[in-house]
């Protein structure tokens, strides 16, 4: 019993520890829960917190930014202002600068047609002179016929030479000072008009070889160029009409060509033969087909943006083709097309100076050398090829005109062909434009020299300025002051008779008297 009571007794203090742990855990429990929460509410707290000092700092950025770029925006604004003011100014300073200019060119205008009058009237007094000559020649033959027993064909003679040898200086002097008047007025016109165009004009200079070097991926893709026996350069060179020359050159074929259209179509060919990988006669046959084909189109899209640069329209399509070809072509290795192009701007600022047809003078400009794109095909001066040519796909008769007539091939009969001459000799003969073999400059300078030399009372004679120039020497004893100005137009007549040069030659002939003393 005592045991029973005693075991009843223990598992009611385990009882009672049971419920009092309960109690226990149950009110750690809740303890735990409530500093759960007050730390949530905290940690909420403190986040809120965070989040609107965030938000203001974001806030203030903002408006930071928001200040900048309206700031910026003010200084743009402000410097788009000033700039516009400062072109305003730049426009008004060049409004007040094309009106002095204008004044000055209507003033010079009038000068020009003084001067004209003051020319007529001295030509009127030398008509006068010259019939007031003959009727005094006229009563020496009657006074010589009655009194000497002449004929008239002696006294003619006689007279002829008496009034030869008095009036030689005479009139050597009077025709230096009306030609020196008339050069004077119309040499400053046609420099300024000359020299204002060419600083209007900035062109590019073109320079061609007759080689083009292909690059070659690797030493190995030559043996293929050249194929089994040589039977694929064979073949290339029999579709393309080219030499290929593979040398010691790394990685490079040079394709040699006096045409610089069928080394274009080589090139083509041959550089997609090499991307292509299959390098075998029919293969390069056709490609060399179709590269053909893409030049003819290329060629006339070179050909319509000439005509669109040139601003020139209403062109035959086929003029237009030709064009494009002149991009191929070169003379003393100045670039037809480009040359083509600066004649027809040449021709139309030159034109507008004048008071001429603009369009007309760059059409002009623009086709003058169109012979040269056929002139290896047809016998005959280009010039008059480009004519034929313009004549066949209706151009006007003045620019055909103008086209035969700038080589002097035809007497130029209008102010248009006049002026494309102009125009060509600019482009031809401006520096850099154009190159000479040495052999041909070397031959010109001697041949210009011996013109000057063979003429009497010359001592020495000294081309300068690569052949601009040559200054004559002459004996002071055997020339005079007025024989020197017509020794001087006799060398620049032979000059332009004998030899053939671009641009001017100029002819200075030097007259000097030394004096020696010898003081002992």
């Amino acid at each position: 019993m005592e045991y029973i009571a005693y075991i009843l007794a223990l598992v009611a203090a385990v009882a009672l520890g049971a419920s009092a742990g309960a109690l226990l855990y149950r009110r750690v429990f809740n303890k735990r829960i409530g500093d759960a929460n007050d730390l949530a509410k905290r940690i909420v707290g403190e986040a809120r917190k965070e989040a609107q000092a965030q938000k203001k700092e974001i806030l203030l950025q903002t408006q930071d930014d928001l200040f900048n770029q309206k700031r910026e925006l003010e200084s743009e604004f402000k410097e788009r202002e000033r700039e516009v003011k400062s072109r305003e100014r730049k426009l008004d300073e060049m409004t007040e600068r094309l009106e002095e200019k204008l004044t000055v060119a209507t003033e010079k205008e009038h000068d020009l047609l003084q001067v004209e009058k003051g020319l007529a009237r001295k030509e009127r007094q030398l008509v006068e002179s010259e019939e007031f000559l003959q009727g005094r020649i006229e009563e020496q033959e009657q006074r010589l016929a009655q009194i000497a027993g002449f004929t008239a064909e002696e006294a003619k003679t006689h007279l002829f030479s008496e009034i030869e040898a008095k009036t030689h200086h005479e009139a050597a002097r009077m025709i230096r000072q009306i030609e020196m008047q008339a050069r004077e007025t119309a040499d400053r016109k046609a420099r300024e008009i000359l020299c204002n165009v060419i600083q209007r004009y900035a062109g590019e200079y073109v320079n061609e070889q007759t080689v083009t070097a292909v690059s070659l991926p690797s030493e190995e893709m030559k043996g293929r160029i050249i194929g089994r026996e040589g039977r694929n350069i064979r073949a290339l060179e029999a579709a393309t009409g080219v030499d290929l020359i593979i040398d010691d050159t790394p990685e490079t074929v040079i394709l040699s060509a006096y045409s610089p259209l069928r080394r274009q179509v080589a090139k083509m060919a041959l550089e997609r033969l090499i991307q292509d990988g299959r390098i075998h006669p029919a293969r390069i046959e056709d490609i060399v087909q179709k590269c053909e084909q893409e030049m003819d189109t290329q060629v006339r899209e070179i050909g319509e943006q000439a005509t669109f640069d040139a601003g020139v329209h209403g062109i035959h399509p086929e003029l237009v083709r030709l064009l494009g070809q002149l991009r191929y072509r070169t003379s003393f290795t100045q670039n037809i097309l480009q040359h083509s192009l600066e004649v027809s701007a040449l021709c139309g600022m030159m034109a507008a100076e004048v008071g001429m047809d603009v369009k007309k003078a760059k059409r002009a400009g623009l086709l003058h050398d169109l012979g040269k794109a056929v002139d290896h095909e047809v016998e005959g001066p280009h010039a008059l090829i480009g004519a034929d040519l313009a004549k066949k796909y209706n151009e006007g008769q003045d620019i055909i005109h103008a086209i035969a007539a700038h080589h002097e091939d035809q007497q130029t009969s209008t102010a248009l062909a006049v002026l494309v001459q102009a125009a060509d000799s600019i482009s031809g003969a401006r520096p850099g434009a154009r190159k000479e073999l040495l052999e041909n400059y070397a031959k010109r300078l001697e041949d210009l020299e011996g013109i000057a030399t063979a003429c009497d009372g010359v001592t020495k004679a000294y081309a300068i300025q690569a052949g601009r120039e040559i200054r004559v020497m002459v004996n002071s004893d055997q020339v005079d002051d007025d024989t020197t100005y017509m020794l001087c137009k006799e060398i620049s007549e032979k000059i332009e008779n004998n030899l053939t040069y671009p641009g001017q030659i100029r002819v200075t002939v030097i007259r000097e008297r030394r004096a020696v003393g010898f003081a002992k």
